[in-house]
């Protein structure tokens, strides 16, 4: 009896070991909408992942699930963190068009000169001005890709003049302002739909980063690129959020905590900004080896679409001044921010 006894005390004391150690290793499930060849997975989320589990020591690991395979779409990734359905996303806020319109000054045309810099910038200016937006989560980055400009199917983009006539994807409402400014119909949409609309010829063109271009072969359904002169601004860019359900965060232990607040913020941003920028060169040579098209805008071309589209800026500072911000000093902000 005794014998019996004291087994049953080493099996539960075994299976309560058990549970401690399993109860140690916190699983979070990460949800994007990019496929999982995209440099933005295999290059910012898997290290980041993997950074975490090595300086937790295996207690936080992540479940990456690439190209929206828990259901919804683009639009609804943010929401899915805010509400608890998944525990971290990598999303475009303003796939979700006027929700997000603090930080929507990092997309205005011609804002953004480096990526790494401006990602930094980005980080300081959305934690200080825009944390009602972001209410629900905890953002761990913020960041831009490395620049967006003109692909097309059909004839390329040389002058102001080649845009009439020409529907263009736009990924977010400051852009889809920016195309019409040049003179195209701008059609918004998140980037999975991209490929498509340009293939089936629903869209004539996209203003899309060299970055993601191999991971959604624009490089086999567009045939010009127009690109900025070195050392300008960028044409266009995109804001990310890559953030975490605020209950989630709360709920670990402090030393987790310390893991992830150690692998957030602004030099993880300033990252993230840098690895798209040096995603750029193998996204461009997809390009080139199909001896695709490629226009250099010339300077003086380009102070003429930057006059054009100044008046983007302008609606901007209206539309948040309307909804109760200051928007001159936000502009003037996120362009120090940028710099």
């Amino acid at each position: 009896m005794t014998k019996i006894f004291s087994r049953s005390v080493m099996w539960m004391a075994l299976l309560f070991s058990a549970g401690a150690a399993s109860a140690q290793t916190m699983t979070l499930n990460v949800h994007h909408f990019l496929p999982a060849v995209s440099s933005a997975h295999r290059n910012f989320i898997v290290p980041w992942c993997d950074k975490i589990a090595k300086d937790s020591g295996g207690k936080l690991k992540c479940q990456i699930y690439p190209q929206m395979q828990l259901s919804g779409t683009p639009q609804q990734l943010f929401d899915q963190a805010k509400d608890g359905v998944v525990d971290i996303v990598w999303t475009v806020p303003s796939y979700q068009a006027g929700r997000f319109p603090v930080v929507e000054a990092f997309e205005l045309p011609f804002m953004v000169f480096d990526s790494e810099r401006a990602s930094r910038g980005l980080w300081h200016y959305a934690t200080k001005n825009a944390t009602a937006e972001f209410k629900g989560v905890k953002p761990l980055l913020f960041h831009v890709h490395d620049g967006s400009l003109v692909h097309t199917t059909k004839k390329p983009v040389k002058a102001l003049e080649n845009f009439k006539g020409l529907k263009i994807r736009a990924p977010n409402r400051q852009a889809s302002r920016m195309i019409e400014a040049l003179g195209a119909a701008p059609v918004q949409m998140p980037l999975p739909q991209a490929a498509e609309a340009l293939s089936k010829g629903v869209i004539d063109g996209a203003i899309i980063p060299w970055e993601v271009v191999p991971a959604m072969k624009f490089e086999e359904v567009t045939k010009f690129h127009t690109e900025m002169p070195a050392g300008s601004a960028q044409i266009s860019n995109t804001v990310f959020v890559f953030a975490m359900n605020q209950a989630k965060y709360d709920s670990l232990p402090p030393e987790l905590k310390k893991v992830i607040d150690a692998n957030s913020g602004a030099e993880p941003s300033a990252w993230v900004g840098k690895v798209f920028t040096e995603d750029a060169t193998p996204g461009r040579k997809s390009a080139e080896v199909r001896n695709n098209n490629f226009y250099m805008l010339p300077a003086a071309e380009l102070k003429r679409w930057e006059a054009a589209t100044s008046r983007v800026a302008d609606e901007w500072v209206k539309d948040l001044n309307a909804k109760g911000f200051n928007g001159k000093q936000l502009l003037t902000e996120a362009k120090a921010a940028c710099k």
